[in-house]
């Protein structure tokens, strides 16, 4: 298995101490390094000064959300990474939710199925060089009834620019699974990954004419080691009002697919209540319905030797890449997390 992370650049509280973890993570033997956008700083911007930082690591877009810029513009950023970093640029894209969509660019969040699908097309047809002609529901170019006519690039590729998808819904994971090179996920139980994720990746594989080893699966999850089960508990405890966020805050009033990820895995009565709460502005209460069990099974929060058997899990459940979120006080705190968490992964992966 391979390991990555994922950053937002102006996380950390300073934007040095944040490019200085990402050139130390490479040191530690990091594979690849994902930067978020969301609501906070754009990732374009980063991903260029950490290609400067850094010799070996990939480097992606980890996701810039379908809509917010046209395919076009997409294609353009990816490419320009791409050759900065001699290959080393992944492209990640999401369609992300109706809150951030429209809440914070104005731009619809309607048809986001659609919108991806085409982005995609769109985005390898630039990346291969030719003129860029493309008629769908979502976006037209050239735009029709005036004289414009088809255009290409005046750069090229120089590398391939893999594509992976940020996806949670089984419409968008059939999507994934036909058309993407990897898959951005996240709210992993590997118990039930298989009806969850697995199903509709697989058939959308299928609809592809491809197999799973044609797919990264990359699962992301927070990593952190406890000494002794005192210490577990409070961890496990501090991490029960950001699930509940999950479950309750995230998306829209209508729209929350991580809710609706840990629904479809076994937690539909407790998921729904925990959003009643928190929607209501009970976030105590909401995050007080939160298991133990919910923590631990969808984080990778333990003893070393639990999070040694945790990972095995997640290898024989289908993952190929983990995006390790490292725990920790300070810079080398979570270095040190990250660093311990990248060998029992490569140990895992050794006894595959």
């Amino acid at each position: 298995m391979r390991t990555a992370t994922t950053i937002e650049a102006s996380g950390l509280g300073s934007w040095r101490q944040q490019a200085d973890f990402v050139a130390e993570a490479e040191k530690l033997g990091l594979d690849i390094c994902w930067v978020a956008e969301a609501w906070g700083s754009d990732a374009p911007s980063a991903l260029g000064y950490y290609a400067a930082r850094t010799e070996r690591m990939l480097l992606g877009s980890g996701v810039m959300q379908v809509g917010t810029r046209t395919p076009v513009s997409l294609a353009q950023t990816a490419i320009t990474l791409s050759n900065l970093s001699q290959g080393r640029f992944l492209l990640g894209l999401g369609p992300s939710g109706p809150q951030v969509m429209e809440g914070l660019h104005g731009v619809p969040f309607a048809r986001p199925l659609a919108r991806v699908r085409e982005t995609v097309e769109i985005v390898r047809q630039v990346i291969g060089g030719g003129k860029i002609d493309h008629s769908g529901e979502e976006y037209r170019i050239p735009l029709p009834g005036g004289d414009a006519v088809p255009m290409k690039l005046s750069m090229r590729a120089e590398h391939p620019v893999p594509i992976y998808l940020a996806a949670l819904s089984p419409a968008m994971l059939r999507l994934t699974g036909e058309v993407a090179d990897g898959w951005l996920g996240t709210s992993f139980v590997p118990e039930g990954a298989a009806d969850a994720y697995f199903t509709p990746l697989d058939e959308g594989l299928a609809r592809g004419g491809r197999v799973r080893a044609d797919l990264d699966v990359c699962q992301g999850a927070e990593v952190a080691f406890a000494p002794d089960e005192e210490a577990l508990g409070a961890m496990v405890a501090g991490r029960k009002k950001e699930l509940a966020f999950s479950l309750g805050g995230m998306g829209s009033a209508s729209t929350n697919f991580y809710n609706r990820a840990y629904s479809r895995q076994g937690w539909a009565d407790v998921a729904a209540e925990v959003r009643q709460r928190w929607q209501a502005g009970d976030r105590d209460g909401a995050a007080a319905l939160v298991t133990d069990d919910m923590v631990l099974a969808t984080t990778l929060i333990g003893t070393e030797s639990m999070v040694r058997e945790r990972l095995r899990v997640w290898r024989d459940a289908g993952v190929d890449t983990v995006r390790l979120y490292p725990g920790g006080a300070d810079l080398a705190a979570r270095l040190d997390t990250l660093g311990r968490a990248i060998e029992l992964v490569h140990e895992a992966g050794e006894r595959a």
